[in-house]
């Protein structure tokens, strides 16, 4: 790292909370935010006035449905057409349309519509996180490690990385989830001997499963397996549905068409969710929920756990594939590590504990944090940093999805199995299927599907050969995967020694340089925003504090004795005045508050010094 440059951040782009570490002086330190808190909700909201992220987003939704965006991971790298879009476009009360076969969110923002991508959305969490890295260390902060599920495909991969960029970000690598999280563990507990480390995490909105070998500082990830649509949200959902439904049960009343009814209501039955970890019951009690009418309900765990087996059950099997894949027994797996707010459901534990014939479940380390813990710490050693503590890890990762060509039937055939370790090399011979073929078209996929419409195409590429009858030619595929992931597919005609290739960087899929650039200057616009509106509600809160000091001030005893009636009623008539223009300014620029302070302290200033003692106007306020 060079000297005097900020150290680069570990960040967890989480479906429902972020969260940003740093690895300074040969330990990680988890960066709280501007409200104290070491994770950030990844919320997003447009208002007439201006734009709202994390907490602040967050506490308004109720009251602004419409243009409050959340959960945008579950968007990033997909395509509108996706089964999980469509479903989860039910749930949601902004607008998602199609964008070019993407999915675009839609919101009204001062009064006009707006189209985000979702990369853009995760952008402005990031830029959160970036800030508040840079509010806490002093300096600007360029360099980050970015991490994603460990089953989020190549598009889904590079989205994330394209919203780093569009952040102002280096983004030096897209880091899976369950490693990061064993590499906090093996590093905190500083293991001795090799270790077998099931990860198990849980998020809001994603699913992995991986089994890591830790042995001196290696860590070799053997199996990775999960869901990439599955988590927290999709219990919520359930809750949601079920209250609404009793709603209708009791009052005879359908909500599903109000959107701020629906969110209210999502956000008690969140809340109920996170009780039932620890009870057996719990209780919702929405005021005014709908048409006036008040809402109290109770759920037990029982009926929870019974709404939601289905999804606790394919939770579970991704951890047995994963066990299958690593080639070793349940016997040898030395840990098991919780990773994720979802995994406190009490009922998944129990699940897991009885497929690991009843293995100790490690809850050693935070749930929340321990993702960016990781990522903070390969943050270090990408960036340089050669401390102690880290300067003998070695990470050994794992392709996350199978890979291969399309062939006759629209048939995916795999040559990279998933859970390959990587780098590698692979090859398969292939021959014609029509006599007199003059060439070959050789599209490459990722995915577990046996047709390739159901898995993701990274790329397509054209060998020529001479005509010959069908089955002659000899056609060798090779796929050579480096450290980074970037893989160079080559097919040779045996006969003719005549090749062709395609190289798939995480580059392949994603947004244009052009549509980066444009999302990048519509990002310094609503950081000049943010800061222009920072600044005068700072100015508007400083202009407040002054105006009720003195209002109270003047009301006290010993001002009684000091000042005149003549002083008080100046003081008072010049205080109402600025307090009924606040009333009637609610959007005055900071110069206008600025100067409405200076004239009021014009007036006060000569009178208030009476007194023995003085009063500041430079305490913060809540809006």
């Amino acid at each position: 790292m060079a000297p005097g440059k900020a150290p680069a951040i570990g960040i967890d782009l989480g479906t429902t909370y972020s969260c940003v570490g740093v690895f300074r002086n040969g330990k990680v330190e988890i960066i709280a935010n501007d409200q104290g808190n070491r994770t950030t909700p990844s919320w997003v909201a447009f208002t007439d006035t201006n734009r709202l992220i994390g907490e602040a987003a967050k506490n308004q939704v109720a009251m602004n449905p419409k243009n409050t965006i959340f959960h945008v991971k579950r968007l990033i790298g997909r395509r509108f057409t996706d089964e999980s879009v469509q479903a989860d476009m039910k749930h949601w009360p902004f607008k998602v349309i199609n964008q070019g076969g993407k999915p675009g969110i839609q919101v009204e923002y001062k009064e006009e519509k707006k189209i985000f991508a979702p990369e853009e959305v995760s952008s402005m969490v990031l830029t959160k996180m970036k800030e508040t890295a840079e509010a806490y260390l002093g300096q600007k902060v360029t360099d980050a490690v970015i991490t994603v599920p460990a089953y989020f495909n190549n598009a889904q991969r590079q989205a994330t990385k394209d919203a780093g960029v569009i952040a102002g970000l280096n983004v030096l690598r897209i880091f899976n989830e369950p490693t990061a999280a064993a590499l906090a563990y093996g590093l905190d507990k500083q293991l001795q001997g090799e270790q077998h480390i099931l990860i198990f995490d849980l998020g809001g909105g994603t699913f992995d499963v991986s089994i890591l070998a830790i042995d001196e500082g290696i860590f070799e990830v053997k199996s990775t397996a999960g869901d990439t649509h599955l988590g927290g949200e999709d219990f919520d959902n359930r809750l949601v549905n079920y209250f609404t439904e009793e709603f209708k049960r009791k009052h005879q009343k359908d909500l599903t068409n109000n959107p701020r009814a629906i969110q209210r209501l999502r956000t008690a039955a969140e809340s109920a969710k996170r009780t039932l970890s620890g009870s057996s019951q719990a209780k919702i009690e929405v005021d005014s929920l709908f048409e006036g009418t008040n809402f109290h309900a109770t759920i037990t765990r029982a009926r929870f756990e019974n709404l939601c087996s289905d999804l606790f059950k394919k939770c579970i099997g991704p951890a047995e594939s994963a066990i299958a894949d690593a080639k070793i027994d349940k016997k040898d797996i030395d840990t098991v590590l919780l990773v994720g707010g979802s995994t406190r459901v009490s009922k998944i534990q129990k699940l897991l504990q009885e497929i690991l014939e009843g293995k100790h479940l490690n809850k050693s380390i935070n749930p929340d944090e321990a993702v960016a813990y990781g990522a903070a710490i390969q943050a270090a050693i990408l960036s340089g940093d050669r401390s102690e503590e880290i300067q003998d890890v070695i990470l050994v990762d794992v392709t996350p999805l199978s890979l291969g060509i399309e062939v006759v039937g629209f048939e995916m055939s795999t040559v990279v199995k998933r859970n390959t370790t990587i780098p590698t090399v692979a090859t398969a011979s292939y021959t014609t299927f029509f006599d007199n073929q003059t060439s070959v078209m050789l599209k490459v996929y990722e995915g577990e599907r046996a047709l390739t419409k159901y898995n993701n195409v990274l790329g397509e590429f054209v060998l020529s050969i001479p005509p010959a009858p069908r089955g002659v030619p000899k056609i060798k595929v090779t796929f050579d995967i480096d450290a980074n992931g970037i893989m160079d597919v080559t097919a040779k005609d045996q006969s003719t020694g005549h090749s062709n290739k395609i190289t798939i960087t995480n580059n392949r899929n994603s947004l244009s340089k052009e549509e980066i650039e444009l999302m990048i200057k519509d990002a310094e616009k609503f950081r000049l925003e943010d800061d222009f509106h920072r600044k005068r509600n700072a100015a508007r809160n400083k202009l407040m504090d002054y105006a009720y000091n003195v209002k109270a001030a003047v009301n006290e005893p010993l001002a009684e004795r000091k000042l005149t009636s003549s002083d008080k009623e100046k003081i008072t008539r010049a205080v109402e005045k600025v307090l009924q223009w606040l009333d009637s300014n609610y959007k005055a620029t900071e110069g206008e508050l600025t100067q409405q302070l200076d004239e009021l302290q014009k007036t006060c200033s000569p009178i208030m010094i009476k007194l023995p003692m003085g009063i500041s106007g430079n305490r913060d306020v809540l809006s």
